[in-house]
């Protein structure tokens, strides 16, 4: 491998791989996108062409042993994440996994001890910790601007989709890749970047439950727990609410910080009598500044914020509230 350019190659080119991540790996310096693989051999032929990729594969063995390759991510469904990172530790390049790491904690734990025999960086694509807008919410936090934190509450509402209501197949809400149902997917997102503003879980409690009956999975789940610095946490997902809601609150001794996971709203600071309204766009490709992140770490300017530890963390958080261990 070229410590001055690394070649990526991308397993699974779905939804995500499209705007998301998959033109940052081209348009960060040092980076390059060399081959992308799907398993429908004409889309992956489509994505190649349209993303002037050089290479395309229906066959992830041939991608990850194409000499040509130096680097890999992975952007497949959870539950194909061990399958295809134990392929990628066996030859030693460094790896990228989708979030969740895997569907288990354990897997996850299986994972890491792969990479770590090998001695190959891994990172897991949380990249709200990369994000302007929460490295913001970090500094106001690090600048004790609400005073000492005393507790972090999550709300996240949602209604039923045309998909659920239609009763078609949605690998989101299969309970053998997402336990969850959407909160595998999206609580995963909020539960990491908890970790990221206020560190580790000490312990975490849950309660399920399968309100709509409209699949198998869980649609309604609350949660509770303590950081290690003792600042309590609760959180509460429901996937069949009436409206859409997204609010995050940090509460301190002498103030506030408020804002959304998912939506780009402005970030709120109370501080006594006056509230502050601070707006930070996100990158027109959000895993960007994620990407940039992973080039400084591989070229060893700086550490990356999600790695496979990070993330099994959150996943260990994960199997705690749905009750799996």
């Amino acid at each position: 491998m070229n410590k001055h350019f690394i070649r990526w190659g991308i397993i699974g080119c779905g939804a995500v791989t499209e705007v998301k991540s998959g033109p940052a790996y081209q348009q960060v310096d040092g980076f390059g996108l060399e081959a992308i693989m799907r398993r429908d051999r004409e889309k992956a032929q489509d994505f190649a062409a349209r993303h002037n990729v050089p290479k395309f594969y229906d066959d992830a063995d041939q991608l990850i042993n194409d000499s040509d390759v130096d680097a890999i991510y992975i952007a497949t469904p959870p539950d194909s994440h061990k399958l295809y990172a134990l392929k990628v530790a066996k030859v030693a390049k460094p790896c990228c996994i989708e979030k969740p790491l895997a569907p288990s904690y354990q897997d996850c734990l299986e994972i890491n001890d792969a990479f770590k025999e090998t001695n190959t960086p891994l990172f897991v694509a949380y990249y709200r910790r990369s994000l302007p807008r929460f490295i913001k919410v970090k500094q106001l936090l690090d600048e004790g601007l609400i005073g000492n934190v005393r507790h972090i509450d999550w709300q996240l509402y949602k209604s039923a989709s045309a998909i659920d209501l239609n009763g078609q197949y949605n690998w989101r809400t299969d309970p053998k890749i997402a336990a969850g149902g959407y909160f595998d997917d999206l609580a995963s997102h909020g539960l990491d970047l908890f970790v990221y503003l206020l560190g580790d879980f000490f312990e975490v409690k849950g309660i399920t439950a399968n309100q709509q009956k409209l699949y198998d999975s869980f649609d309604s789940i609350s949660g509770s727990w303590i950081h290690k610095n003792g600042v309590t946490g609760s959180g509460s997902w429901n996937f069949g609410a009436a409206n859409r809601k997204d609010r995050v609150t940090i509460i301190g001794d002498k103030g506030e910080i408020r804002f959304s996971v998912f939506d780009e709203r402005p970030i709120e600071l109370e501080s006594g009598s006056t509230i502050e309204s601070v707006q930070i766009e996100n990158p027109e490709h959000i895993q960007f500044n994620h990407v940039l992140n992973l080039r400084d770490s591989l070229l060893g300017s700086s550490p990356h914020p999600s790695t496979g530890i990070t993330a099994t963390h959150t996943s260990w958080i994960m199997d705690k509230i749905l009750g799996k261990i």
